[in-house]
Protein backbone atom coordinates (compact mmCIF):
# COMPACT_ATOMS: atom_id res chain seq x y z
CA UNK A 1 0.00 0.00 0.00
CA UNK A 2 1.18 3.28 -0.84
CA UNK A 3 0.10 6.86 -1.54
CA UNK A 4 2.53 9.25 -3.47
CA UNK A 5 2.51 12.93 -5.05
CA UNK A 6 3.01 12.33 -9.04
CA UNK A 7 2.34 15.98 -9.88
CA UNK A 8 1.98 19.68 -9.17
CA UNK A 9 0.96 21.83 -11.72
CA UNK A 10 -1.11 24.73 -10.83
CA UNK A 11 -4.10 24.34 -8.51
CA UNK A 12 -3.81 20.67 -9.44
CA UNK A 13 -2.31 17.94 -7.54
CA UNK A 14 -2.00 14.11 -9.17
CA UNK A 15 -1.57 11.30 -6.57
CA UNK A 16 -0.95 7.74 -7.38
CA UNK A 17 -2.51 5.39 -4.66
CA UNK A 18 -1.68 1.74 -4.91
CA UNK A 19 -3.68 -0.84 -2.94
CA UNK A 20 -1.88 -4.25 -1.49
CA UNK A 21 -3.48 -7.44 -3.56
CA UNK A 22 -4.04 -9.30 -0.15
CA UNK A 23 -6.42 -6.03 0.85
CA UNK A 24 -8.30 -5.92 -2.39
CA UNK A 25 -8.57 -10.23 -2.32
CA UNK A 26 -10.04 -9.11 1.25
CA UNK A 27 -12.50 -6.55 -0.75
CA UNK A 28 -13.43 -9.29 -3.33
CA UNK A 29 -14.26 -11.73 -0.23
CA UNK A 30 -16.51 -9.52 1.67
CA UNK A 31 -18.17 -8.38 -1.94
CA UNK A 32 -19.13 -12.16 -2.55
CA UNK A 33 -20.57 -12.95 1.36
CA UNK A 34 -22.61 -9.91 0.90
CA UNK A 35 -24.42 -10.26 -2.88
CA UNK A 36 -23.37 -14.02 -3.21
CA UNK A 37 -27.57 -14.88 -2.65
CA UNK A 38 -27.94 -12.51 -6.02
CA UNK A 39 -26.90 -15.37 -8.04
CA UNK A 40 -28.87 -18.70 -9.50
CA UNK A 41 -26.64 -21.54 -9.87
CA UNK A 42 -27.81 -24.85 -10.94
CA UNK A 43 -27.09 -27.76 -8.23
CA UNK A 44 -26.91 -24.62 -5.86
CA UNK A 45 -29.37 -23.13 -3.24
CA UNK A 46 -29.47 -19.50 -3.68
CA UNK A 47 -26.75 -18.07 -2.18
CA UNK A 48 -24.88 -21.46 -1.26
CA UNK A 49 -22.96 -21.49 -4.64
CA UNK A 50 -19.24 -21.09 -3.58
CA UNK A 51 -17.30 -18.20 -5.04
CA UNK A 52 -14.65 -20.37 -7.37
CA UNK A 53 -18.12 -21.87 -9.21
CA UNK A 54 -19.62 -18.13 -9.51
CA UNK A 55 -16.53 -16.69 -10.74
CA UNK A 56 -16.21 -19.60 -13.60
CA UNK A 57 -19.86 -19.26 -15.03
CA UNK A 58 -19.72 -15.18 -14.49
CA UNK A 59 -16.21 -14.60 -15.07
CA UNK A 60 -12.80 -14.36 -12.44
CA UNK A 61 -13.60 -10.65 -11.94
CA UNK A 62 -17.49 -10.96 -11.30
CA UNK A 63 -17.03 -9.60 -7.62
CA UNK A 64 -14.00 -7.11 -8.62
CA UNK A 65 -15.86 -4.50 -9.45
CA UNK A 66 -18.04 -3.79 -6.45
CA UNK A 67 -14.92 -4.72 -4.41
CA UNK A 68 -12.99 -1.99 -5.96
CA UNK A 69 -15.71 0.28 -5.54
CA UNK A 70 -15.66 -0.09 -2.18
CA UNK A 71 -11.78 0.22 -1.33
CA UNK A 72 -11.68 3.49 -4.14
CA UNK A 73 -13.03 6.69 -1.13
CA UNK A 74 -11.41 4.61 1.49
CA UNK A 75 -7.99 4.92 0.32
CA UNK A 76 -8.65 8.22 -1.43
CA UNK A 77 -9.38 9.76 1.82
CA UNK A 78 -6.65 7.99 3.44
CA UNK A 79 -4.32 9.62 1.00
CA UNK A 80 -5.96 13.23 1.41
CA UNK A 81 -4.77 13.03 4.98
CA UNK A 82 -1.29 10.95 4.54
CA UNK A 83 -0.49 13.71 2.36
CA UNK A 84 -1.85 16.75 3.66
CA UNK A 85 -4.07 17.94 0.29
CA UNK A 86 -7.80 19.38 0.80
CA UNK A 87 -9.59 19.18 -2.14
CA UNK A 88 -11.56 22.21 -2.95
CA UNK A 89 -14.22 19.88 -5.73
CA UNK A 90 -14.47 16.52 -6.69
CA UNK A 91 -11.11 14.36 -8.08
CA UNK A 92 -10.69 12.58 -11.58
CA UNK A 93 -10.03 9.54 -10.53
CA UNK A 94 -8.93 7.16 -12.82
CA UNK A 95 -8.01 2.97 -12.11
CA UNK A 96 -4.56 2.09 -13.74
CA UNK A 97 -3.96 -1.07 -12.50
CA UNK A 98 -6.59 -3.59 -11.82
CA UNK A 99 -6.82 -7.63 -11.83
CA UNK A 100 -7.54 -10.54 -9.33
CA UNK A 101 -4.74 -11.21 -6.85
CA UNK A 102 -2.64 -8.87 -7.91
CA UNK A 103 -2.29 -4.47 -6.46
CA UNK A 104 -5.17 -1.84 -7.20
CA UNK A 105 -3.59 0.94 -8.84
CA UNK A 106 -5.39 4.22 -8.89
CA UNK A 107 -4.18 8.18 -10.16
CA UNK A 108 -6.91 11.18 -8.85
CA UNK A 109 -6.34 14.43 -10.13
CA UNK A 110 -7.33 16.76 -7.22
CA UNK A 111 -8.06 20.15 -8.04
CA UNK A 112 -6.54 22.48 -4.95
CA UNK A 113 -6.92 26.04 -3.88
CA UNK A 114 -4.61 28.36 -5.77
CA UNK A 115 -1.39 29.49 -4.21
CA UNK A 116 -1.28 33.77 -4.51
CA UNK A 117 -0.42 36.60 -2.44
CA UNK A 118 -2.72 38.61 -1.17
CA UNK A 119 -1.31 42.17 -0.08
CA UNK A 120 -2.77 45.74 0.04
CA UNK A 121 -5.56 44.81 1.73
CA UNK A 122 -4.91 47.34 4.91
CA UNK A 123 -5.88 50.45 4.28
CA UNK A 124 -7.94 49.40 1.22
CA UNK A 125 -10.29 52.66 -0.27
CA UNK A 126 -13.81 52.05 -0.50
CA UNK A 127 -16.88 54.57 -1.46
CA UNK A 128 -18.99 54.81 2.18
CA UNK A 129 -22.41 54.55 2.43
CA UNK A 130 -25.26 57.40 3.06
CA UNK A 131 -27.31 55.98 6.06
CA UNK A 132 -29.14 59.31 6.38
CA UNK A 133 -33.13 59.08 6.38
CA UNK A 134 -34.78 61.22 3.98
CA UNK A 135 -38.45 63.34 3.86
CA UNK A 136 -38.83 61.46 0.70
CA UNK A 137 -37.84 57.39 2.48
CA UNK A 138 -40.63 58.18 5.12
CA UNK A 139 -43.46 59.14 2.53
CA UNK A 140 -42.07 55.68 0.58
CA UNK A 141 -43.34 53.96 3.65
CA UNK A 142 -46.21 55.52 4.36
CA UNK A 143 -47.34 55.25 1.08
CA UNK A 144 -46.25 51.33 0.94
CA UNK A 145 -48.49 51.29 4.17
CA UNK A 146 -51.35 53.04 2.78
CA UNK A 147 -51.25 50.55 -0.41
CA UNK A 148 -51.63 47.40 2.27
CA UNK A 149 -54.37 49.30 3.82
CA UNK A 150 -56.48 50.48 0.78
CA UNK A 151 -60.15 48.71 -0.55
CA UNK A 152 -61.20 47.68 -3.54
CA UNK A 153 -64.43 49.52 -4.72
CA UNK A 154 -66.62 48.50 -7.55
CA UNK A 155 -67.28 50.87 -10.04
CA UNK A 156 -69.57 50.98 -13.26
CA UNK A 157 -67.14 53.09 -15.61
CA UNK A 158 -64.94 51.68 -18.21
CA UNK A 159 -61.60 49.36 -17.44
CA UNK A 160 -58.57 51.73 -16.24
CA UNK A 161 -54.93 51.00 -16.10
CA UNK A 162 -54.23 49.53 -12.19
CA UNK A 163 -57.76 48.40 -11.87
CA UNK A 164 -58.48 44.93 -10.59
CA UNK A 165 -61.17 43.04 -12.83
CA UNK A 166 -63.04 39.70 -12.63
CA UNK A 167 -62.73 37.76 -16.17
CA UNK A 168 -63.78 34.67 -17.79
CA UNK A 169 -61.89 33.96 -20.70
CA UNK A 170 -60.97 31.36 -23.00
CA UNK A 171 -57.65 30.78 -25.46
CA UNK A 172 -57.46 29.86 -28.76
CA UNK A 173 -54.93 29.15 -31.30
CA UNK A 174 -56.47 29.55 -34.48
CA UNK A 175 -59.92 27.17 -34.20
CA UNK A 176 -58.81 25.03 -31.52
CA UNK A 177 -59.20 25.77 -27.43
CA UNK A 178 -55.41 25.19 -25.81
CA UNK A 179 -55.46 23.00 -22.71
CA UNK A 180 -54.67 25.54 -19.74
CA UNK A 181 -56.13 28.89 -21.21
CA UNK A 182 -59.33 28.63 -20.02
CA UNK A 183 -60.39 30.68 -16.25
CA UNK A 184 -63.53 31.91 -14.74
CA UNK A 185 -63.84 34.75 -12.10
CA UNK A 186 -60.25 35.37 -12.71
CA UNK A 187 -58.51 38.37 -10.79
CA UNK A 188 -56.45 40.32 -12.67
CA UNK A 189 -55.06 43.63 -11.88
CA UNK A 190 -54.35 46.10 -14.97
CA UNK A 191 -50.52 47.04 -15.46
CA UNK A 192 -49.22 44.18 -12.85
CA UNK A 193 -48.09 42.32 -16.25
CA UNK A 194 -49.07 38.62 -14.77
CA UNK A 195 -50.65 38.03 -18.24
CA UNK A 196 -48.95 37.41 -21.52
CA UNK A 197 -47.47 40.74 -23.01
CA UNK A 198 -50.28 42.76 -24.29
CA UNK A 199 -53.09 41.28 -22.68
CA UNK A 200 -54.02 43.51 -20.15
CA UNK A 201 -53.94 46.48 -22.32
CA UNK A 202 -56.22 45.42 -24.45
CA UNK A 203 -58.47 45.25 -21.44
CA UNK A 204 -58.73 49.22 -21.20
CA UNK A 205 -61.78 50.83 -21.97
CA UNK A 206 -64.26 47.62 -21.56
CA UNK A 207 -66.90 47.30 -19.38
CA UNK A 208 -68.89 45.29 -17.47
CA UNK A 209 -70.59 42.32 -19.51
CA UNK A 210 -68.45 43.39 -22.63
CA UNK A 211 -67.02 39.86 -24.66
CA UNK A 212 -63.59 41.43 -25.87
CA UNK A 213 -61.28 39.34 -28.51
CA UNK A 214 -58.05 40.07 -27.13
CA UNK A 215 -54.68 38.77 -29.53
CA UNK A 216 -51.50 38.14 -28.43
CA UNK A 217 -48.30 36.25 -29.21
CA UNK A 218 -46.93 33.79 -26.70
CA UNK A 219 -43.16 34.28 -26.73
CA UNK A 220 -40.62 32.30 -28.29
CA UNK A 221 -39.69 30.86 -25.08
CA UNK A 222 -42.49 29.38 -23.24
CA UNK A 223 -43.19 26.60 -20.87
CA UNK A 224 -45.58 25.40 -23.45
CA UNK A 225 -43.62 24.37 -26.49
CA UNK A 226 -47.02 23.67 -28.28
CA UNK A 227 -47.81 27.51 -27.32
CA UNK A 228 -44.27 28.99 -27.61
CA UNK A 229 -44.41 31.87 -30.34
CA UNK A 230 -47.68 30.93 -31.24
CA UNK A 231 -50.71 33.61 -32.15
CA UNK A 232 -53.40 33.25 -29.95
CA UNK A 233 -57.15 34.91 -29.01
CA UNK A 234 -58.67 35.19 -25.92
CA UNK A 235 -62.50 35.33 -25.59
CA UNK A 236 -62.79 37.27 -22.41
CA UNK A 237 -65.61 38.32 -20.35
CA UNK A 238 -65.71 40.95 -18.26
CA UNK A 239 -67.56 40.50 -14.43
CA UNK A 240 -66.43 43.21 -12.61
CA UNK A 241 -64.24 46.16 -12.05
CA UNK A 242 -62.88 47.42 -9.57
CA UNK A 243 -60.16 50.15 -8.48
CA UNK A 244 -58.14 50.81 -5.24
CA UNK A 245 -59.17 53.45 -3.01
CA UNK A 246 -56.86 54.79 -0.95
CA UNK A 247 -57.25 56.11 2.58
CA UNK A 248 -56.38 59.57 3.62
CA UNK A 249 -53.28 60.19 4.86
CA UNK A 250 -54.02 61.81 8.29
CA UNK A 251 -54.21 61.58 12.39
CA UNK A 252 -57.10 59.22 11.53
CA UNK A 253 -55.02 56.90 9.61
CA UNK A 254 -52.03 56.88 11.59
CA UNK A 255 -54.59 55.75 14.33
CA UNK A 256 -55.91 52.80 11.79
CA UNK A 257 -52.23 51.52 11.26
CA UNK A 258 -50.28 51.87 14.31
CA UNK A 259 -49.96 53.00 18.32
CA UNK A 260 -50.45 56.45 17.63
CA UNK A 261 -52.91 59.11 17.78
CA UNK A 262 -51.13 61.73 15.29
CA UNK A 263 -49.86 61.77 12.17
CA UNK A 264 -47.09 63.44 13.56
CA UNK A 265 -45.55 60.99 16.12
CA UNK A 266 -46.67 57.90 13.41
CA UNK A 267 -44.10 59.63 10.92
CA UNK A 268 -41.48 60.52 14.27
CA UNK A 269 -41.99 56.70 14.88
CA UNK A 270 -41.14 55.53 11.79
CA UNK A 271 -38.08 57.99 10.97
CA UNK A 272 -36.55 56.26 14.16
CA UNK A 273 -37.22 52.82 12.75
CA UNK A 274 -36.05 54.11 9.57
CA UNK A 275 -32.47 55.31 11.20
CA UNK A 276 -32.04 52.28 13.21
CA UNK A 277 -32.85 49.54 9.81
CA UNK A 278 -30.67 52.40 7.80
CA UNK A 279 -27.59 52.04 10.26
CA UNK A 280 -27.87 47.99 10.04
CA UNK A 281 -27.85 48.09 6.05
CA UNK A 282 -24.99 50.16 6.33
CA UNK A 283 -22.98 47.78 7.82
CA UNK A 284 -23.75 44.87 6.07
CA UNK A 285 -23.38 46.84 2.78
CA UNK A 286 -19.83 48.43 4.06
CA UNK A 287 -18.79 44.78 5.02
CA UNK A 288 -19.84 43.78 1.20
CA UNK A 289 -17.71 46.54 -0.33
CA UNK A 290 -14.66 45.88 1.45
CA UNK A 291 -14.84 41.85 0.35
CA UNK A 292 -15.86 42.94 -3.29
CA UNK A 293 -12.77 45.41 -3.38
CA UNK A 294 -10.11 43.48 -1.39
CA UNK A 295 -10.99 40.29 -3.80
CA UNK A 296 -9.98 42.74 -6.74
CA UNK A 297 -6.72 41.85 -5.79
CA UNK A 298 -6.77 38.49 -6.42
CA UNK A 299 -4.93 37.92 -9.83
CA UNK A 300 -4.75 34.24 -9.86
CA UNK A 301 -7.13 32.18 -12.07
CA UNK A 302 -9.77 30.53 -9.93
CA UNK A 303 -9.82 26.54 -11.15
CA UNK A 304 -12.61 26.05 -13.27
CA UNK A 305 -13.85 23.41 -10.88
CA UNK A 306 -14.01 25.50 -7.70
CA UNK A 307 -16.67 27.54 -9.71
CA UNK A 308 -18.55 24.99 -10.91
CA UNK A 309 -18.21 22.93 -7.45
CA UNK A 310 -19.98 26.41 -6.17
CA UNK A 311 -22.68 26.78 -8.45
CA UNK A 312 -23.92 22.98 -7.77
CA UNK A 313 -24.13 24.38 -4.12
CA UNK A 314 -26.03 27.22 -5.09
CA UNK A 315 -28.57 25.01 -7.21
CA UNK A 316 -28.71 23.05 -3.94
CA UNK A 317 -29.51 26.03 -1.60
CA UNK A 318 -32.01 27.35 -4.70
CA UNK A 319 -33.78 24.31 -4.87
CA UNK A 320 -34.07 23.90 -0.64
CA UNK A 321 -35.96 27.10 -1.09
CA UNK A 322 -37.93 26.31 -3.83
CA UNK A 323 -39.18 23.24 -2.17
CA UNK A 324 -40.92 25.32 0.75
CA UNK A 325 -42.70 26.71 -1.69
CA UNK A 326 -43.84 23.67 -3.19
CA UNK A 327 -41.95 23.59 -6.06
CA UNK A 328 -39.07 21.68 -7.46
CA UNK A 329 -35.69 22.73 -9.44
CA UNK A 330 -37.29 21.08 -12.54
CA UNK A 331 -40.70 23.05 -12.05
CA UNK A 332 -38.96 25.64 -11.72
CA UNK A 333 -36.67 25.36 -14.85
CA UNK A 334 -40.12 24.42 -17.13
CA UNK A 335 -42.14 27.33 -15.71
CA UNK A 336 -39.72 29.80 -16.71
CA UNK A 337 -38.73 28.58 -19.76
CA UNK A 338 -35.09 27.60 -19.59
CA UNK A 339 -32.88 25.39 -19.43
CA UNK A 340 -30.87 24.00 -16.42
CA UNK A 341 -27.58 24.91 -18.15
CA UNK A 342 -28.94 28.39 -18.78
CA UNK A 343 -29.81 28.49 -14.67
CA UNK A 344 -26.03 27.70 -14.54
CA UNK A 345 -24.99 29.99 -16.76
CA UNK A 346 -26.86 33.02 -14.84
CA UNK A 347 -25.26 31.68 -11.52
CA UNK A 348 -21.61 31.71 -13.00
CA UNK A 349 -20.53 35.38 -11.95
CA UNK A 350 -22.16 34.97 -8.27
CA UNK A 351 -20.32 31.67 -7.84
CA UNK A 352 -17.05 33.36 -8.88
CA UNK A 353 -17.45 36.40 -6.33
CA UNK A 354 -18.48 34.02 -3.88
CA UNK A 355 -15.26 31.50 -4.35
CA UNK A 356 -13.06 35.14 -4.43
CA UNK A 357 -14.69 35.97 -0.84
CA UNK A 358 -13.82 32.99 0.24
CA UNK A 359 -10.64 32.60 -0.82
CA UNK A 360 -9.88 36.03 0.54
CA UNK A 361 -10.94 35.90 3.77
CA UNK A 362 -9.29 32.16 4.43
CA UNK A 363 -5.88 34.33 3.19
CA UNK A 364 -6.15 37.02 5.30
CA UNK A 365 -7.33 34.47 8.27
CA UNK A 366 -4.06 33.23 8.12
CA UNK A 367 -1.75 35.88 7.45
CA UNK A 368 -3.48 37.96 10.27
CA UNK A 369 -3.13 34.37 12.72
CA UNK A 370 -6.65 35.24 13.40
CA UNK A 371 -8.37 33.01 16.25
CA UNK A 372 -11.62 32.77 18.22
CA UNK A 373 -11.36 32.15 21.85
CA UNK A 374 -13.55 30.14 23.97
CA UNK A 375 -15.14 33.60 25.11
CA UNK A 376 -16.12 34.78 21.83
CA UNK A 377 -17.99 31.33 21.34
CA UNK A 378 -19.37 31.71 24.58
CA UNK A 379 -20.87 35.39 23.19
CA UNK A 380 -21.72 33.62 20.53
CA UNK A 381 -24.11 31.06 22.05
CA UNK A 382 -25.34 34.07 24.27
CA UNK A 383 -26.50 36.43 21.47
CA UNK A 384 -27.67 32.98 19.92
CA UNK A 385 -29.93 32.10 22.85
CA UNK A 386 -31.39 35.54 23.30
CA UNK A 387 -32.43 35.55 19.78
CA UNK A 388 -34.22 32.43 20.51
CA UNK A 389 -35.31 32.59 23.37
CA UNK A 390 -33.79 29.36 24.70
CA UNK A 391 -31.68 28.44 27.25
CA UNK A 392 -27.89 29.25 26.74
CA UNK A 393 -27.02 25.96 28.12
CA UNK A 394 -29.66 24.19 25.46
CA UNK A 395 -28.15 25.73 22.62
CA UNK A 396 -24.15 24.91 23.82
CA UNK A 397 -25.22 21.10 23.79
CA UNK A 398 -26.84 21.59 20.20
CA UNK A 399 -23.28 23.20 18.86
CA UNK A 400 -21.15 21.11 20.82
CA UNK A 401 -23.21 17.68 19.44
CA UNK A 402 -23.04 18.22 15.47
CA UNK A 403 -22.32 22.05 14.62
CA UNK A 404 -18.98 23.04 17.06
CA UNK A 405 -16.62 23.44 14.42
CA UNK A 406 -19.18 25.60 12.33
CA UNK A 407 -19.71 27.74 14.93
CA UNK A 408 -16.27 28.05 15.16
CA UNK A 409 -15.10 28.71 11.72
CA UNK A 410 -18.28 30.75 11.01
CA UNK A 411 -17.00 33.35 13.90
CA UNK A 412 -13.93 33.23 12.74
CA UNK A 413 -14.33 34.25 8.85
CA UNK A 414 -17.00 37.06 10.92
CA UNK A 415 -13.84 38.27 12.98
CA UNK A 416 -11.89 38.26 9.75
CA UNK A 417 -14.18 40.47 8.02
CA UNK A 418 -14.61 42.82 10.95
CA UNK A 419 -10.69 43.35 10.43
CA UNK A 420 -10.81 43.96 6.96
CA UNK A 421 -13.71 46.29 7.69
CA UNK A 422 -11.91 47.97 10.71
CA UNK A 423 -8.85 48.55 8.37
CA UNK A 424 -10.49 49.72 5.58
CA UNK A 425 -10.66 53.67 4.56
CA UNK A 426 -13.84 54.56 3.22
CA UNK A 427 -14.26 57.82 1.22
Amino acid sequence: MGYEILKKENSEVTIKVTVAAEELEKAVVATYNKNKGKFNIPGFRKGKAPRSIIEKQYGEGAFLEDAVNSLLPVHYEKALEALSIEPVARPDIDIEEVAPKSDLVFTAVITVTPEFTLEGYKGIEVEDINAEVTDQMIDDEIEKTRNMNARLVSVTRPVQNEDTVTIDYKGFVGDHQFEGGTAENQELVIGSDKFIPGFEAQLIGASIGDHVHVNVTFPEVYHSEELAGKDATFHVSVNDIKFKELPVIDDEFAKDVSEFDTLEAYKSNMKAELEVSAVESAKAARRDRVIDKVSELITVEIPAKMIESEIDGMLKEFDHQLQQQGLSLDQYVQFTGGSSDALREQMRADALARVKTSLVIEKVMVQENIEVSDADVDAEIEKIAVMQKRDAGEIRKLFEKDNYDYLKSNLKSRKTVDFLVDNAKFI
